[in-house]
């Protein structure tokens, strides 16, 4: 991080540090002109919009058609406001660049795993990427880790557990804190979550790093590290994020270190942080002073606080490289239904089923379908004395994977319990089988997805819905 570059995120967590005691009422006003400064400058630069929106330059927001990752690539070219970008020059350079250097040297490049079957690219300029940067440091200083550039945290470090691809928004935020400068104020170890785990062990048995980052699952597997006697650290704040932080997890994880850890709710597409916890640990605050969030259904139709959404749709109201106007993500969230916030003007999400591809689609005793959520198995599952576990759909069944499992595991007992879950949700309970192994599989991103689902070709209905939108 250079100098100008680490100004820029101080400035801009001073600036949401100042929005943060503002009332609710200033924080909607601040929405409502930043949506419109967004909006103008979309219209006037991206010929995309120009004819997404035509006729409804002048509409409210919830009347806007929805911007999907499908039809955001489809049109990349045309909906990107620097007119000199072209898709196929940065897939070039992302082809070809294995450091993860700027793109035409003035953008920050970060690319989705593409675990919903259409994998996005996104570009941030320098503006945008100090947003991106102070939203993940304002998580840390939610958790009591002060972000400010007289602060030197002494002795204090970020194990950041990311993938190897050079463009993973960890990995460009990793490599954004890699100068001698931000050493200086913020000793950071990397690592790629897909190295050997023995390896993971030495080198942060070696570090002993205050704050603890990563994702859930690798917080989970470092925990059982700790408790099984490899690993020896005592970092102070643990702050998972990328996946689900289910409830055993987090006890495990206040049981082995000694705090309650810190959730964190970010995507790639969103500008890293969308929402974290404060020390209340009374759910994930929201930056809605960055990103107007809409909990909907499969019909894109608002949910209620108290109920999960199918989806989220985001307005990034710093976006102006790559506009992104109810842009939609799969994930299941759902809004507090206790509208106390406490000192924040912010709304609150209380509960995240993870990505609806995570959802598993099984048939209904009366011929329908019937989504089951990941929240089914955790039920089950995570209170199983076992280090790590996955649920794998395939055609001929479920297929349930167990690591470190202790003899206290009755597999079919197992059976039996997830087979009764499922009947009592009207489900024609599939065939199950029980396979332990020595580790939980990772996919290329590093990640240990809890859920596996199959998932059949989009049905007509739901083509037909997308279709409307598709330009």
């Amino acid at each position: 991080m250079d100098i100008r570059m680490m100004l820029s995120v101080f400035r801009e967590l001073d600036q949401m540090r100042k929005r943060e005691s503002w009332t609710r009422q200033q924080l909607e006003t601040h929405q409502t002109e930043s949506l419109q400064r967004l909006r103008d400058y979309a219209y006037v630069h991206s010929p995309f919009y120009q004819r997404f929106h035509k006729g409804l330059t002048n509409r409210p927001l919830q009347e806007l058609p929805v911007l999907t990752k499908t039809m955001l690539m489809e049109n990349f070219d045309e909906l990107v406001t620097d007119r000199t970008v072209r898709l196929e020059d940065l897939r070039a350079h992302m082809a070809n660049d294995r450091e993860g250097k700027r793109f035409l040297n003035r953008y920050w490049v970060t690319a989705t795993s593409g675990s919903t079957g259409h994998p996005g690219i996104f570009l941030f300029n320098r503006d945008e990427w100090s947003v991106v940067v102070a939203s993940l440091g304002r998580a840390h200083e939610w958790s009591g880790v002060p972000m400010t550039p007289t602060h030197r945290m002494k002795m204090a470090s970020v194990a950041s557990l990311n993938t190897g691809s050079p463009w993973h928004m960890g990995a460009q935020v990793a490599k954004t804190f890699n100068s001698p400068l931000m050493r200086a104020w913020m000793p950071t170890l990397s690592f790629d979550a897909a190295q050997p785990l023995a390896e993971i062990v030495e080198q942060l048995n070696d570090w002993q790093p205050h704050l603890l980052t990563g994702y859930a699952s690798m917080m989970r597997i470092l925990a059982d590290e700790q408790l099984d006697g490899r690993l020896h650290i005592h970092p102070h704040m643990i702050i998972p994020g990328s996946e689900v932080l289910t409830d055993e997890t987090r006890r495990l994880i206040e049981e082995v270190w000694g705090h309650p850890p810190f959730n964190a709710y970010g995507a790639t597409e969103g500008g890293g942080g969308l929402a974290a916890e404060t020390s209340d640990h009374n759910g994930l605050y929201l930056f809605e002073d960055n990103v107007i969030f809409e909990v909907v259904d499969e019909q894109y139709r608002p949910v209620p606080p108290g109920e999960f959404g199918d989806k989220v749709l985001i307005t990034v109201l710093s976006s102006r490289t790559q506009p992104l106007i109810r842009y939609e993500l799969s994930d299941s969230v759902r809004l507090a239904s206790d509208t106390s916030r406490g000192s924040l003007p912010f709304a609150r999400i209380d509960g995240i089923q993870g990505r609806t591809e995570d959802i598993l689609r099984l048939p209904g005793v009366s011929g329908d379908e019937v989504a089951v959520h990941p929240i089914t198995f955790h039920h089950v599952l995570d209170s199983l004395p076992a280090s790590g576990w996955q649920v794998i759909q395939e055609p001929d069944g479920l297929r349930v994977l167990l690591s470190g499992a202790q003899t206290g595991v009755n597999d079919a007992e197992l059976v039996d319990t997830l087979t009764h879950n499922l009947t009592a949700q009207n489900v024609v309970a599939p065939p199950i089988s029980v396979q332990h192994v020595d580790v939980i599989p990772k996919n290329a991103t590093g990640k240990a997805p809890l859920i596996k689902a199959h998932h059949s070709p989009v049905s007509p209905k739901h083509l037909q819905r997308l279709t409307k939108v598709k330009v």
